[in-house]
């Protein structure tokens, strides 16, 4: 049983359903409707990470290279510039560099009139421009490519079915108290393992069998405005901060993102003020944003592995932790058998994600079955429609 229908709930059941596992996956809303259809729509290279948070930086520039030999077609493979205005973006150009290289992330470096040659409407002050292999994805598309793939090899995709308890006695967790939220029944479930991807949920979960999750809640806001003002992906060339990406997608531009921490992951605020941050921080990279005409703005909240610290305390924003994953089998974290979580990440990192936490629920249910999404093409995303299979009985 999977418990979360956005990338890493997909992710897991491809690979599961991949090597011969009978899979149930239940979402709560639609599939992609939590922080998967909420953020930029980037293919990191992992330049992003690359200076801070190197072990996120690896594992972003592999899995970009195998989601584009897996998902054909599903980026635009524009490229991305890491753009340096200011004397101490300047300083962060070596260490940036040295970082790139470490990971094993291309990077080119452009000087001034180069980059404003690729890009004309960046900033006039721009004083050079680091190339690396970032991106754009539409993120509900390519995440439907995993879940028609599973689909295909037998997954059964349960949307608006709202896990309401895991079924628990003596320790061992042995299925989930489901709610049909369209017929309003409600049954039981049972299962030999359950795996928790429930993302910014995820806690909520383990604490219906009494374990914990440790993690940060991390909305950040991103405004959509009208008109593709760059071709590339551009980054600001320092720390990750504020309002210093922006992604174009289709006819539209996406400058993100702020960061702070909440408690409850469902709807989560969109400040005004920030707001008002990304037309600010955006049109430092692109003066011609500053007069954009806004489209949209929203909120998504990222699953960050980790816990507030009382160093950190308050003025804890959710940057400090790494974008990393991790697996967490209860049984030997706190002697809780027949559920395993899969958090953290990105929607990059969804197969390395998948993978990891399959090779822990086939290493519990005693299955030798090697994972093979890394060489496995996944159906095409209108697949997920045309191709709906057996349905399972709602009465």
């Amino acid at each position: 049983m999977v418990i979360g229908g956005g990338a890493t709930g997909a992710g897991v059941a491809h690979d599961l359903a991949l090597r011969g596992l009978r899979v149930t996956l239940l979402e709560r809303g639609e599939l992609t409707s939590g922080t998967t259809g909420r953020h930029h729509g980037l293919l990191h290279s992992g330049g992003r990470y690359a200076v801070g948070d190197q072990e996120s930086a690896i594992e972003c520039i592999k899995e970009n290279q195998i989601l584009r030999r897996i998902a054909p077609g599903s980026f635009e493979e524009n490229g991305g510039l890491f753009v340096a205005l200011t004397d101490e973006d300047m300083d962060y150009l070596n260490p940036f560099l040295d970082a790139c290289e470490a990971c094993g992330i291309p990077a080119t470096v452009h000087q001034a009139e180069a980059a404003r040659r690729m890009e004309p409407g960046l900033n006039p002050a721009v004083k050079v421009a680091v190339e690396v292999p970032d991106a754009t994805v539409d993120p509900m598309r390519l995440v439907l490519r995993f879940f028609a793939t599973a689909r295909r090899n037998g997954a059964d995709l349960r949307t608006f079915t709202e896990v309401t308890g895991l079924a628990c006695a003596a320790r061992t967790v042995s299925g989930v108290l489901a709610r049909d939220l369209v017929t309003e029944r409600e049954y039981e479930l049972a299962a030999d393992l359950v795996v928790n991807a429930a993302g910014p949920w995820s806690g909520q979960i383990g604490q219906m069998a009494g374990v914990t999750v440790p993690m940060q809640l991390s909305p950040g806001v991103l405004l959509a405005v009208r008109g593709r003002f760059c071709g590339r992906v551009l980054n600001r060339l320092h720390r990750s901060a504020d309002g210093d990406i922006i992604v174009p997608q289709r006819g539209l531009s996406v400058v993100g993102t702020t960061s702070w921490v909440v408690d409850d992951p469902d709807v989560p605020p969109v400040p005004a003020d920030h707001v008002a941050k990304m037309y600010a921080e955006g049109s430092k990279l692109v003066p011609a944003l500053a007069a954009a005409e806004r489209r949209s703005a929203w909120s998504a909240v990222r699953p960050l592995v980790g816990a507030v610290t009382p160093s950190r305390g308050a003025a804890s924003t959710g940057r400090e932790l790494s974008r990393t994953f991790q697996c967490f089998d209860h049984k030997q974290a706190e002697g809780v058998e027949g559920l395993v979580t899969i958090t953290g990440g990105k929607a990059t990192t969804l197969r390395a994600m998948a993978e990891t936490g399959a090779d822990v629920v086939c290493a519990k249910l005693g299955i030798d079955a090697a994972c093979r999404t890394a060489q496995t093409v996944l159906a095409p995303h209108g697949a997920y429609y045309t191709e709906r299979g057996e349905r399972y009985d709602r009465d």
